[in-house]
């Protein structure tokens, strides 16, 4: 089976990043979190303390099939100072594998340039990080094989568009009525 990894550093902003694995998980999707730190655990930026799944160092990333990205300034910075992180994004990106930001984190594609001539969306305020993204005021925005969300109460709508990108709209729909979310079909269009 395909994996999903969400990426965690210091600072994540924990909904966004527990949100997609709890989501993804309730939908049958494997998902493992990742530290990019040097150790397994990660310390939000609410003073959260997350045990990864996985180090970066000792994860093969090879038959994954979609990177988790989840913003907070400081774990963003984080992410995005892992040359490690980058290189696999930009693997990932020219394979044309699945990649999905939410919050500050779509700064971190839109830096490398992935963003370009690309629908987006990010926390309001960090449109400039986008690169030259045609940026979107929308909760959750997929453009090809990317995927980005505004922020911490766009969660839910970005991890049920993410089961929605693995497993089709019927599991989405299906994930949102176990986790009484009714807004999924209105959220849809937003």
């Amino acid at each position: 089976m395909s994996e999903v990894y969400v990426f965690l550093a210091d600072g994540f902003e924990e909904i966004e990043g527990l949100t997609v694995v709890d989501v993804l998980r309730r939908a049958g999707i494997s998902v493992k979190t990742v530290s990019i730190m040097e150790t397994k655990k990660i310390n939000g930026s609410h003073s959260i303390v997350v045990k990864a799944d996985k180090k970066f160092e000792k994860t093969d990333f090879e038959k994954g099939k979609m990177l988790v990205l989840p913003g907070g300034l400081t774990g963003t910075g984080n992410l995005k100072n892992h040359k490690g992180l980058e290189q696999l994004i930009l693997d990932y990106a020219a394979e044309g594998r699945q990649l999905a930001a939410i919050c500050a984190a779509p700064t971190i594609l839109g830096g490398l340039g992935l963003l370009d001539g690309k629908q987006a969306t990010a926390y309001p305020g960090m449109e400039e990080g986008l690169g030259r993204a045609v940026y979107k005021e929308r909760k959750v925005v997929t453009d090809g094989n990317i995927t980005t969300g505004r922020g911490m109460g766009a969660s839910i709508p970005f991890a049920l568009r993410l089961v929605e990108i693995l497993r089709g709209e019927r599991a989405a729909e299906i994930t949102a009525e176990k986790i009484v979310y009714k807004e999924w079909q209105r959220d849809r269009e937003i």
